[in-house]
């Protein structure tokens, strides 16, 4: 029976025959199955065709959320964030800290530095003296390989701006590295970074060869591998938001803007000096950078890696973001790595990410990081703020109502009447249940 679940030359069926082939062997009501998935296959087959060559052994689509974050004011500029997301209260908190800072100053934000880094890493059985006499020819050998895959970008303001020689023999046995920085304007750049490094593999294996002056030993280098680093602590940009303490609102009557102030501060203290938190806090501040990178067809993994590599920098999990009270002005901010592209990809081959790059304004990757480092503030900014007033189940519960009552399979009046009810009222999958069979029983005829 086990047998029957293996196949060999599955990628080779068209995708109705993987579909067939999966219902009849892993589902109990393939006919149902085979159906509803396929009311998931675009209705324009050029789309479809489109989107079957993202991935591989496609079979359907699997749908997001494609929601809308509007009142962003970053730098001055108005924007409406596109947002993919699944979890329900994470456009409602971004766009109610957008309106929040809207008449605040609104956010700003400044890219620092879009240096990326690639790596060769080699063993090779010599010494680091002799290594380092050749290393001055070789890197010139290296540029000069490699020039007719670099020269596209250097014309449109990129290319290779260093490459460094890395004795790791401390680490391990023979190892050394050649790490390049790069700079890939407006393309995410993965494809050009991997070309280069791997033209340079070539060349380090050339010139070594050529070297009479070295043994017949050290003429032999082992390249490891050569791949681009997703940590790019110097692809960095700062999001910001100040205001006089006087000026917040912390939307509650219990507490004062000063103390509201503190209590932030702290609440952030808290996620710098506790691993625990930090895991949390960092997760919230992803919930908003997330859903802006889906929307525009970017490498959410190699971000979200990057970024929690970057919180661990000085060997401890750390807080993402900052806050400082200080002089009567509250100040919040965050510093995050991030390699984005608008070009090249699927930013310009899904149609939904050319949608949400038009919608802001068709940005450059230096503009779109700005943004999207914004959008994970105001995310941090909303939980953290929810965190030290009403709780962060009033709200968060509030927005999962409509789930709720679609599990329970409530009517539109049921929905309704639910919503009315729980205007003023903690939410539960318990309390929502009990709304529904006490409403049920007062309504059934007889």
């Amino acid at each position: 029976m086990q047998k029957q679940k293996t196949i060999s030359g599955f990628s080779k069926l068209s995708k109705k025959g993987k579909l067939e082939w999966l219902v009849k062997h892993f589902f109990k009501d393939p006919e149902n199955v085979m159906r509803e998935l396929m009311s998931f296959w675009h209705s324009d087959e050029a789309q479809q065709h489109i989107f079957d060559g993202f991935s591989e052994n496609t079979i359907s689509n699997y749908y997001l959320p494609f929601g809308i974050a509007p009142n962003f004011q970053i730098n001055g500029k108005i924007y409406a964030l596109p947002m993919v997301i699944e979890e329900s209260s994470v456009v409602a908190a971004a766009s109610s800290a957008a309106k929040y800072w809207l008449d605040r100053g609104g956010f700003h934000a400044q890219v620092i530095k879009t240096t990326k880094i690639g790596q060769v890493h080699f063993t090779w059985k010599g010494s680091i003296q002799l290594l380092g006499s050749v290393f001055p020819a070789l890197k010139e050998q290296l540029i000069r390989d490699a020039a007719p895959i670099t020269a596209n970008m250097e014309n449109r303001g990129g290319g290779v701006l260093d490459i460094q020689l890395l004795d790791m023999t401390h680490l391990e046995t023979d190892f050394y590295q050649l790490r390049v920085s790069f700079e890939t304007c407006d393309s995410m750049g993965a494809n050009f970074i991997n070309s280069v490094l791997e033209s340079y593999a070539d060349s380090l294996r050339a010139f070594f060869k050529k070297q009479t002056a070295f043994s017949e030993e050290e003429q032999e280098v082992d390249v490891i591998m050569s791949i681009l680093s997703n940590y790019t602590p110097e692809c960095l940009v700062r999001a910001w938001v100040e205001c006089p303490v006087e000026d917040l609102d912390p939307c509650v009557e219990a507490i004062t803007a000063d103390a509201f102030a503190d209590k932030f501060a702290k609440a952030v203290r808290i996620a710098q000096i506790d691993p625990y938190r930090a895991t949390t806090h960092n997760k919230g501040i992803f919930n908003g950078i997330d859903a802006v990178v889906l929307a525009t067809a970017n490498d959410f993994r190699a971000v979200e890696a990057c970024g929690h590599a970057y919180a661990s920098r000085d060997g401890q999990y750390r807080s993402l973001s900052q806050c400082e009270v200080k002089d009567g002005k509250f100040r919040f901010w965050l510093d995050l790595p991030i390699a984005l592209g608008t070009v090249g990809g699927l930013t310009r081959l899904h149609p939904i990410a050319r949608k949400s790059l038009e919608l802001l304004g068709n940005p450059s990757a230096k503009e779109l990081m700005e943004i999207i480092a914004v959008a994970g503030l105001a995310q941090n900014f909303a939980a953290v703020r929810s965190l030290i007033t009403t709780g962060i189940q009033q709200g968060h519960m509030k927005m999962h109502l409509h789930n709720i009552l679609t599990h329970f399979g409530a009517s539109e009046l049921e929905v309704g009447e639910a919503f009315s009810y729980f205007s003023d009222k903690v939410v539960s999958f318990s309390a929502v249940r009990e709304f529904l069979e006490i409403f049920r029983a007062k309504t059934i005829p007889g």
